[in-house]
């Protein structure tokens, strides 16, 4: 038998169908035993073979027969924003209204509820700093992202716009879809450039085979179309500093498009940018770099800048927020580095 035993994903359970039952479609015995449980539920479970009869998987169908052993595993519902704790999670605040919300996100904070992050996301601190349980929903969301127009990773900093209106999740939404948001990042990467500028473009979608990676396809017809401009702000040999514009948003993108060229960012454990990929290893250049990496214990990304028409009284916003504190010092440490070994030579 070949179910699933993720338990934070899959509620499990197993039913023995008592001697005494007579003949019956299995959704609705389930239905019948299962009074928290819709039918739609049940039967989208045993079209997923996650319904499984004698070790035998069924279809919503089968007639369950005295002596059956059930074995069945159901998704867990999705999250309604009503069911979201509210928190008390500080927030960086740049500018708020009736319709919007800018904040500088902090390392470590999640956006919003997903799969082991039930709680303690920027949206559980929304809950609590809103006092707002209905905050509107984008269009194709779950009920557990309200107020969410667009993402940045856990470990990523920097600026984030929150609707909170419906019209301004409308607005801001249109907005990202035409492409008419101005996103600039701040991202140190291994290695230095030919070129002081450049687009890379390549199909993103999950990795195959590493659940938690995004991977960049060679194949057109995998992934989803992905373009990333960037720009050299400083080159430290060993490591660039570079300004990159996002055309696309997809999940990781500037993270694997830069694996994908060979340049991850710097101390990005998930695309292996947490090992040197520029120098030697001899022992005193190695104790610099995890020195570095014990400052910055995260992937070197920032949303620097974010621009964008506000969707009620269409007047021009723009957003800035400098380098946290630990990257700059990690920078800054580079150059020191660099300016040395010049002098040496």
């Amino acid at each position: 038998m070949d179910i699933k035993q993720d338990k934070e994903l899959f509620e499990h359970f197993r039913i023995v169908v008592d001697k005494k039952q007579s003949p019956i479609r299995i959704d609705k015995f389930l239905m019948d035993k299962m009074l928290k449980t819709s039918r739609n539920r049940i039967q989208n479970a045993a079209k997923s073979d996650f319904i499984y009869v004698n070790d035998v998987p069924v279809k919503p169908n089968y007639k369950v027969q005295p002596g059956d052993v059930i074995v069945l595993q159901l998704p867990f519902e999705k999250r309604a924003s009503d069911h979201i704790e509210a928190e008390d999670i500080p927030l960086d605040i740049k500018y708020e209204d009736d319709h919007v919300l800018v904040i500088n996100k902090q390392a470590g904070l999640v956006v919003h509820p997903g799969i082991g992050n039930h709680n303690g996301t920027l949206v559980n601190a929304l809950m609590f700093h809103l006092n707002n349980p209905d905050l509107p929903i984008k269009e194709g969301n779950d009920g557990d992202r309200p107020g969410i127009v667009h993402r940045i990773d856990k470990d990523t900093t920097g600026i984030m716009v929150i609707a909170k209106s419906p019209e301004a999740m409308t607005g801001l939404s249109y907005q990202f879809e035409k492409k008419t948001i101005e996103r600039t990042y701040l991202a140190l990467v291994w290695g230095n450039f030919d070129e002081a500028k450049g687009t890379i473009v390549g199909n993103i979608g999950r990795h195959p085979t590493a659940r938690l990676q995004m991977h960049v396809f060679e194949e057109e017809d995998k992934g989803k179309p992905s373009v990333t401009h960037y720009e050299v702000v400083e080159d430290l040999y060993y490591v660039s500093l570079l300004k990159c514009n996002l055309e696309t948003g997809r999940t990781h993108q500037i993270r694997v498009h830069m694996y994908w060229k060979g340049h991850p960012l710097f101390n990005d454990w998930r695309y292996n940018g947490n090992r040197i990929w520029k120098g030697t290893v001899y022992s005193k250049y190695k104790r610099f770099v995890d020195n570095c990496f014990e400052i910055l214990p995260r992937q070197a990304l920032h949303a620097f800048s974010l621009g964008f028409i506000h969707p009620v009284t269409k007047e021009y916003m723009y957003f800035e927020e400098p380098l946290p504190e630990e990257f700059e010092q990690v920078l800054e440490k580079w150059r020191t580095y660099i300016n040395n070994r010049k002098q040496e030579g």
